[in-house]
């Protein structure tokens, strides 16, 4: 696919990203801060005591995306935001650039990373400014390859949400990215997201078929699909917070509220240290558990020079005996003593096959 060759880990701010890492967890702002710097600061306090990499913001303006217009296409026609026009969403939703310094400040002052997504040059440029360690592209923007090689030119990683794309439009992406260490997040671009349509399988096809760290962008409800990503293997799992959903904000319906984003954390980290690695020998905490499993033990006394039958040994619990797939071969031999019941059988404890009539 003429594909640059990336590195497999990542780093961003010091934290590496890659198969062999926990998932990178990106808490998404977006627009429940509802125009109010005290709750984007909020929110930000939010995901960091949920346990989240990084908070990220979306760096625009309603003019950037957009033009104030209602004519055809402009103006939404169904799904959350039904009957508004683009420009008005855009507005409501953006985080106002004045704000930037004041939420990067707070973010580093509590040690969670920081980044954005950039809608266009002057957006870069205000977050070379401060200093940002990352950039996002937003899968609507995913074909603007103009924004993507401006945000590669500073030679910070870039993470590309595939909502929308087909594979050759992640595949142009990804070369006009120009080899910078890159994380790829499989995304569906519904907002909401039924389960259903989540695809989660075609994360470790991105993984596979570009040679990056692969994730997810996901805008469903609850924390089953994200959970269900990190089982897979996805190296990043991002998620909107907000809260409270009853609070309302553009994004509410489909976002965690900072207890959920807790639990979301938990558990995708949990479903990482589950994936271990193939492995057939005992874990630690099998300690002792073979000695439980099935043997043959004598389960009735057997007299000196008598034959073992199905009444006077069987396969049973402990684990101290002959391994039960001896029984066939232990039935009808005779005892070399007298047995008692409840011993462990051995091959010492009978006689010689021979003398079998």
């Amino acid at each position: 696919m003429g594909v640059p060759t990336v590195s497999r880990d990542v780093t961003i701010d010091g934290r590496p990203i890659g198969p062999g890492h926990p998932p990178y967890v990106i808490a998404e702002m977006s627009g429940n801060h509802k125009g109010d710097l005290g709750r984007a600061l909020a929110l930000i306090d939010a995901a960091h005591a949920a346990g989240a990499d990084a908070v990220k913001l979306q760096t625009y303006t309603a003019d950037i995306i957009t033009i104030d217009h209602d004519g055809p296409g402009f103006l939404l026609q169904g799904g959350l935001w039904k009957g508004r026009t683009l420009h008005d969403l855009y507005r409501e939703a953006h985080t106002p650039w004045d704000w930037h310094p004041a939420l990067f400040e707070r973010a580093r002052s509590l040690g969670i990373t920081i980044f954005s997504s950039p809608f266009d040059d002057t957006a870069v440029d205000l977050l070379e400014g401060l200093g940002a360690p990352a950039y996002k592209i937003a899968s609507f923007e995913l074909n603007d390859l103009p924004l993507i090689r401006r945000a590669a030119r500073t030679g910070k990683p870039l993470v590309l949400s595939t909502g929308l794309a087909t594979l050759g439009e992640i595949a142009d992406a990804v070369e006009a990215a120009g080899g910078v260490p890159l994380v790829l997040l499989h995304c569906v671009s519904g907002y909401p997201t039924p389960a259903e349509d989540c695809n989660l399988r075609t994360i470790a096809h991105l993984a596979e078929a570009f040679g990056v760290p692969a994730g997810l962008s996901d805008h469903s409800h609850g924390i089953a699909v994200p959970v269900a990503a990190a089982a897979l293997g996805a190296c990043v799992i991002e998620k909107h917070v907000t809260l409270a959903r009853a609070d309302g904000g553009v994004d509410a319906d489909f976002s965690l509220e900072p207890h959920e984003f807790k639990a979301m954390v938990d558990a995708v980290r949990t479903g990482w240290q589950a994936l271990g690695r193939v492995n057939y020998a005992l874990e630690p905490s099998e300690a002792g558990g073979r000695d439980y499993r099935r043997s043959l033990y004598i389960v009735a006394d057997v007299a000196a020079g008598e034959p073992l039958t199905p009444v006077s040994v069987r396969s049973i619990r402990p684990g101290f005996g002959l391994a039960p797939k001896h029984l066939p071969a232990v039935l009808g031999r005779r005892a070399a003593r007298a047995l008692k019941r409840g011993e462990p059988l051995a091959w010492g404890m009978l006689t010689p096959k021979e003398d079998v009539p």
